[in-house]
């Protein structure tokens, strides 16, 4: 099974490697180093300040992208479960005091909102933690007066999703010491990660490589990434972000049930006729031009896969995407739809012993899915 594609061959690693200028594919493959860094300067003490206080609330500030992302996955992944109130905005709360915790994150030190943020936490006399560049005037806001979680491994602003992840988890691990949540270990986790960004490298072929699977899935299609909770819909949102910033392929994120109910919308008109070419086709002649059904492809977790499998046949094309471990991945060909509406064994099957907690398997899907990004980009999008 090769990639459908003039432009390159995802079987060839080495053509993959040199065409890869960038270096993007390190860059995502950092992802379990960007974790192993904050469980680095959390075991030197950055968060000792923070470490067993009782907060009111857990008051995430961000100004937008990866930083907004991984927020809110991380709210609705945890925050149900956290003793106090998880409140994600892009302000500094009114009611804020010294009794909260605010955690400001964000790519650019010298964004007035985020400094405005630090100095109104500050003056509040609130914890404040900054996950953010060393430098600017974000810097000179917090200097000696909060923990500065910093990069330590320079990638692309548009990588940061799991630092950002990572650090909430840290400071939410902080404030939780007797481990009533189920938060992964950070170190653990940075090995998981390292473990999916080696099943995804260039020398693995496409029908073992589950990145470049997912890359000819989505290729020369609409896609719609749906989650079929909050916390998967959560990270539709940072997978149709990098799949436009690293592939630059356009997609929608949305719920499964917003779906769901937009299924008419998005069946179509079936297969393209034969002989069609859309250089030549008149409207006026040869009537409205066909529209191929949207592919579908549904963020889920192992908790919830059995049903969410179940779910997806009222769609003419979609799949379901998990982290599951090695040897229990759904194939390619394991769709559900008109044309395919059986359900293999493997997507019915229970979740197996052992499994992943949901936040290690959104942080794996979430390694998956960049990768996938940039192997799309490589063959040529769209």
């Amino acid at each position: 099974m090769t990639a459908p594609s003039p432009l390159l061959d995802l079987d060839d690693a080495a053509s993959v490697a040199a065409a890869d200028t960038e270096g993007a594919m390190r860059a995502v493959a950092l992802g379990g180093a960007r974790v192993r860094s904050v469980a680095e300067a959390v075991g030197e003490g950055l968060l000792d300040r923070v470490r067993e206080m009782r907060p009111r609330s857990v008051v995430f500030v961000t100004a937008g992208g990866r930083a907004a992302r991984a927020a809110a996955v991380l709210d609705a992944s945890v925050g149900p479960q956290f003793g106090v109130p998880i409140v994600h905005t892009s302000a500094v709360p009114p009611w804020v005091g010294s009794l909260d915790v605010v955690v400001v994150a964000g790519d650019d030190a010298g964004d007035p909102r985020l400094v405005t943020a630090a100095d109104s936490a500050l003056r509040r006399r609130a914890e404040l933690v900054v996950v953010a560049p060393d430098e600017g005037p974000l810097r000179a806001a917090a200097a000696g007066r909060a923990p500065l979680l910093a990069p330590r491994v320079p990638t692309p602003d548009r990588h940061g999703f799991l630092r950002y992840l990572a650090a909430g988890v840290a400071v939410l691990g902080a404030l939780d010491p007797g481990r009533a949540l189920a938060l992964p270990d950070l170190s653990e986790l940075a090995d998981v990660l390292d473990g999916e960004a080696a099943r995804n490298n260039p020398a693995a072929e496409v029908f073992h490589n589950p990145a470049k699977s997912l890359a000819v899935r989505l290729q020369n299609h609409r896609v719609v990434v749906a989650g079929d909770g909050p916390a998967t819909t959560a990270l539709a949102g940072h997978a149709t972000d990098m799949l436009l910033s690293a592939a630059g392929s356009s997609a929608v994120a949305a719920g499964l049930s917003d779906v769901l109910a937009s299924a008419t919308l998005l069946a179509g008109a079936g297969e393209l006729p034969p002989g069609y070419d859309p250089l030549f086709h008149d409207e006026e002649l040869d009537g409205p031009a066909p529209v191929t059904p949207a592919r579908v492809f549904v963020l889920a977790t192992s908790g919830s896969r059995v049903a969410t499998a179940r779910r997806l046949g009222a769609l003419a094309d979609a799949e379901l995407v998990t982290a599951a471990p090695d040897g229990d991945e759904l194939a390619p060909g394991d769709r559900y739809g008109t044309g395919d509406s059986e359900m293999t064994s493997r997507a019915v099957r229970g979740p197996a012993q052992g499994e992943r907690a949901e936040m290690e398997q959104l942080a794996v899907l979430a390694v998956r899915i960049e990768m996938a990004a940039v192997y799309l980009r490589l063959i040529g999008g769209r």
